[in-house]
């Protein structure tokens, strides 16, 4: 849970970031096809930055989802030696009476 937290965080601050970048390129003492020029290059780099969380995400939701699954294999597998532990003690208990 803690890890989605910081990657919502990072998400935050890098959009934080390029809004940030793009109001203080707006009141730059340069020219507008500079100031274009940078502000497509920062949006650029903010997609890319989010793209990379973006498929970080997924990639941690995967690796969630495959230790889930081993662990409810597991259960599953030690339920049925438990299953049939019982019916092989009442069988035996059948067998005495």
């Amino acid at each position: 849970m803690a890890q989605e937290d910081a990657g919502s965080n990072i998400v935050w601050f890098v959009a934080g970031a390029a809004v940030g970048a793009a109001i203080a390129l707006l009141f730059a003492p340069t020219s507008g096809r500079q100031t274009r020029r940078l502000i497509s290059k920062k949006t650029e780099q903010g997609r890319a930055a989010l793209a990379e969380q973006g498929r970080a995400a997924v990639e941690r939701g995967r690796e969630l989802y495959e230790k889930g699954r081993k662990v409810a294999d597991d259960a599953a597998e030690m339920f049925e030696r438990g299953r049939k532990l019982a019916e092989s003690a009442v069988g035996n208990v059948r067998d005495r009476v």
